[in-house]
């Protein structure tokens, strides 16, 4: 792996590291498509699975391709090791189960993914995990849930959907002095704009389906940490219980790490394009956007994030009506889940990603029954801010 160990800058590391090549020399990383290895002897064999000798034993446990994702992975992020897992859901849960048991205590801030607040707030406490919600921009609400018994923070930043900027090395003080570690969810910046390690979080995990494949074709997730934490926490409980990731779908993300940097840059201008246009229209009450002056955290989004967002989200005067009227006006960008990808994808998170948690918590949240989320894709910008402002008129 030549280019883990160099100090290139990390586009290039998104291109080489982490590669191995097969006895044909191939330039493109090969795709080992396989179940299981076989041995030069019994003895090899044996050696393998008492890790006395490096080697592969089966695809559950680890495989050549998504070897190369995660030495890609760690090289790019800074991390000392990294391990795939089969969506970013599963890279989540994993980092938080891999350090929880029945009596421990988790503290994460209540503006997280639907999925993620249901593992913290519904999933983890079935086994005797407690569970303390906080608003994340608030320091003093961090320090007044901690316990004997807490062992792990969780959180995600910017904000999914709201885009708030909470204070990483802050949190990470706290969690620090509490004999707790902190995980962070990276989705939304990217390790090109945001290096949580280097603020003090002990675990970083992303959706891979997002901007690492950023061309909605698979699904993905990792865990990065340092090689301690991993083995601790991570490496065993993936190879029990297999949440692991598909060969075919690490291939599919290397490739799409060689273009990230140009994908997230492009959708960035677009996305900053888009709020500048947007901002002063008469029937947008909200802009929000991290890489604006008028982002209430912005003091905090210029001291820890390299960049804005490739995500936009504004208010639509008139509710829910309104946005599904806005929605469903537009011709060029599509209405879906997801983001991250090459196609500008608008959501409604108040019926979709967020509709279980309840209209009580979401307007706790800020999430209003006319806010929508805009992932900007490749397209160019102009086309984009056009087909917004078409359909802002069918509102």
């Amino acid at each position: 792996m030549p280019a883990s160990n160099v100090n290139y800058r990390p586009e290039t590391r998104l291109v080489h590291a982490g590669t191995l090549r097969s006895q044909f020399g191939e330039t493109s990383e090969a795709l080992f498509l396989t179940q299981g290895y076989v041995y030069d002897s019994a003895a090899q064999a044996e050696r393998r699975f008492k890790n006395e000798e490096p080697g592969y034993q089966y695809s559950r446990f680890s495989n050549p391709t998504v070897a190369m994702f995660e030495a890609r992975m760690a090289a790019f992020e800074g991390a000392e090791a990294a391990r795939a897992t089969a969506t970013g859901m599963a890279a989540v849960t994993v980092a938080l189960m891999g350090q929880l048991k029945a009596g421990d205590h988790i503290v994460a801030a209540k503006a997280l993914f639907g999925s993620c607040r249901y593992v913290v707030e519904d999933f983890l406490p079935r086994y005797g995990i407690a569970s303390t919600l906080v608003d994340g921009t608030d320091l003093e609400q961090w320090r007044k849930a901690v316990r004997p018994n807490t062992k792990t923070f969780f959180l995600e930043s910017p904000t999914n959907p709201t885009l708030e900027i909470i204070d990483i090395a802050a949190v990470a003080e706290i969690a620090h002095a509490a004999g707790a570690t902190l995980v962070v969810d990276n989705v939304f910046a990217t390790p090109l704009f945001q290096s949580p390690f280097t603020l003090g979080a002990d675990c970083v995990v992303y959706s891979a389906t997002k901007h690492i494949d950023g061309q909605g074709r698979c699904l993905g997730g990792v865990v990065l940490a340092s090689e301690k934490f991993i083995q601790d926490n991570v490496h065993n409980l993936i190879r029990q219980t297999g949440p692991s990731m598909s060969p075919f779908n690490a291939w599919v993300l290397l490739k799409g790490l060689e273009t990230l940097s140009v994908r997230v840059h492009r959708q960035t201008d677009t996305a900053a394009t888009v709020s500048v246009a947007l901002v002063d229209h008469p029937k947008i009450t909200r802009m929000i956007y991290p890489g604006r002056p008028d982002h209430p955290q912005a003091a905090i989004a210029q001291k820890q994030m390299r960049g804005g967002s490739t995500l936009v989200s504004f208010e639509i005067k008139g509710g829910k009506a309104a946005a599904f009227r806005f929605q469903d006006a537009l011709k060029l960008v599509r209405i879906s889940n997801n983001l991250g990808d090459a196609k500008s994808l608008i959501t409604h998170p108040a019926t979709t990603t967020h509709q279980r948690i309840g209209p009580a918590a979401r307007a706790e949240l800020g999430i209003t029954d006319g806010l929508v989320r805009l992932s900007c894709g490749l397209e160019h910008p102009d086309d984009v801010c056009e087909d917004l402002l078409a359909a802002l008129d069918a509102v």
